[in-house]
């Protein structure tokens, strides 16, 4: 509550100081997420649509993933901000609870929204709050043919093929992101853990926690196949180099791995024959919502431009480039689609995903899931130690964001 009713009263003062754009009838805004180069298709289909549409500016806006949040939350509270927002699925939570979004199962006809693949609408209370044109987002395993033709099935192969390319002190068997928790939810779930129960509250102290954690830790100090620390842009970096043959990490990648001449692969993050369980990244949607603060004259034009990025040709535009799962169930039989391998297979790890729970409640798992879990890392807690303080952190973060 605090930290909405601070949010309030910075929105109001933004709102004084700015004039919002939502009342233009000739100019639709987006604030989005995109990665350079989708933006560069982003602004091909904009251009056709505007061609299309004499007197119709769209403007898209790039905001980071924080930036945007926390803006559209500011802006829409006083009014303000863009009239479409797009994003992950996470963000429609807070974005619901706080009003700023609005509903769309009575903008777009039932007719119309079932003609998509059900993961692809975002519900929230009973409601729809957003409409997908990617779905999956998700972690997975990818290798680099040219070293590693074939790709462990099993986590007992995948140490063995790591330790085969492990060369200290700068080739790995295996690189990824492993110091952030949302990195490690493979390994969480491989164990059969998850992060939160049905009704919100997080089950971080338990035994698969503690599992995990030790797993991860031997990956690096009895196995030794990854770095002894290791960010995004660090493993990034390896595998381009070719000082790794193995990477964990999301479809947002592709196009930067094409540029860069690698033949890739992707595949299952590999089973875990201990517990019989497939490791389950969580999956989310991405896709767009409906500022509330949008005027109602102004909504069927902004209806018709969703309906436009959604449409089968745009969505075949980003498989083309970016191999992305699209939304449309008609584009699964289209050989754009079916003849494509990395779709292929990252929808073969999304079957044994997990949604990401769209709850506000989320942030706060993750803010208390961090400290402990990179205190594992660095040696200052045991993973006994950090599930239980993860725990406690999280109960006591959204006992305060409820207050």
């Amino acid at each position: 509550m605090r930290y909405l009713l601070s949010l309030l009263l910075l929105s109001f003062f933004i709102s004084s100081c700015a004039k919002s754009t939502l009342e233009d009838p000739h100019q639709i805004v987006i604030w989005h997420q995109m990665r350079p180069d989708e933006r560069t298709v982003l602004k091909e289909v904009l251009d056709k649509y505007m061609a299309a549409n004499p007197g119709i500016k769209v403007t898209a806006l790039y905001k980071e993933t924080e930036e945007l949040r926390s803006g559209f939350q500011i802006a829409a509270i006083g009014g303000a901000g863009p009239d479409i927002v797009y994003g992950p699925s996470d963000q429609v939570g807070p974005f619901q609870v706080m009003e700023i979004i609005l509903p769309l199962d009575t903008l777009f006809s039932k007719e119309y929204l079932s003609r998509f693949n059900p993961k692809a609408l975002v519900y929230s209370h009973g409601r729809l709050y957003q409409i997908a044109d990617k779905i999956g987002n998700h972690l997975m395993l990818i290798y680099n043919k040219a070293l590693l033709p074939n790709p462990p099935k099993t986590m007992d192969q995948l140490i063995a093929i790591g330790e085969k390319f492990t060369h200290a002190p700068s080739n790995y068997g295996l690189v990824w992101n492993y110091t952030e928790p949302y990195f490690f939810i493979p390994f969480l779930t491989g164990y059969g853990g998850w992060v939160m129960d049905s009704l919100g509250n997080p089950t971080l102290d338990t035994p698969a926690m503690v599992a995990a954690l030790k797993f991860m830790m031997e990956l690096r100090d009895k196995y030794k196949i990854i770095p002894k620390s290791c960010d995004y842009e660090t493993a990034d970096a390896l595998f381009k180099e070719g000082k790794a043959p193995m990477i964990i990490n999301g479809p947002w990648s592709f196009g930067d791995y094409k540029k860069a001449g690698i033949n890739f692969g992707v595949t299952r993050i590999p089973f875990i024959k201990e517990t019989g369980l497939w490791p389950a990244p969580m999956v989310s949607p991405v896709g767009f919502s409906i500022n509330a603060s949008v005027p109602q004259w102004k909504i069927p034009e902004i209806v018709k431009l969703i309906k436009y990025l959604l449409s089968p040709e745009v969505q075949l535009e980003y498989t083309r480039h970016f191999d992305t799962i699209p939304t449309l169930e008609s584009l699964y039989s289209d050989p754009v689609v079916r003849n494509n391998p990395i779709v292929k297979e990252s929808e073969n790890q999304m079957e044994v995903g997990r949604p990401m729970p769209i709850i506000p409640e989320l942030r706060a798992v993750w803010d208390a899931m961090r400290p402990s879990y990179q205190a594992v890392l660095g040696g200052t807690e045991s993973p006994e130690q950090a599930a239980r303080q993860m725990q406690k952190s999280a109960v006591e973060k959204i006992k305060e964001m409820n207050e």
